[in-house]
């Protein structure tokens, strides 16, 4: 089996957004921290070199792998701001409000936050990390 690489590392986010070379994304970036922080109550913290994520859960699979990953996180990636909301994108309702955005397993892209709502953002977020709390309960 190979070896973890989204692991949790000592990596300050802020100096890694301070690194981005987009203005706008690393604008967007430090609103992105400061919501989830907010919606999360948790700290920032680096995931591998470019996740920054919010809370963890410890998750198993029947083969055997287990780990942890981040409750919710984001990465500033060069074509899209990628977050990693997983169960809130299966909100119809919240999604048809958003406003311009794209979808991958578990994950949102958007260009910039002004494409999006933000109060629908936050209630996103909020509903993907009340989701996973469920199903990942803290032991």
């Amino acid at each position: 089996m190979s070896d973890m690489k989204t692991i949790q590392t000592g990596t300050n986010p802020m100096s890694f957004i301070r690194k981005v070379t987009n203005e706008q994304k690393r604008k967007d970036s430090v609103e992105l921290l400061e919501m989830m922080v907010k919606v999360t109550g948790e700290p920032a913290r680096m995931w591998g070199p470019s996740i920054i994520g919010f809370g963890k859960y410890h998750y198993k699979y029947d083969s055997g792998r287990e780990g942890d990953m981040c409750l919710t996180g984001f990465s500033p990636r060069s074509q899209a701001l990628t977050l990693y909301l997983g169960p809130g994108l299966q909100d119809e309702k919240l999604m048809a409000t958003l406003g311009k955005y794209k979808t991958g397993k578990g994950c949102l892209y958007i260009k910039n936050l002004d494409d999006v709502d933000r109060t629908v953002l936050r209630k996103l977020i909020a509903k993907s990390v009340e989701e996973m709390r469920k199903r990942y309960p803290a032991e």
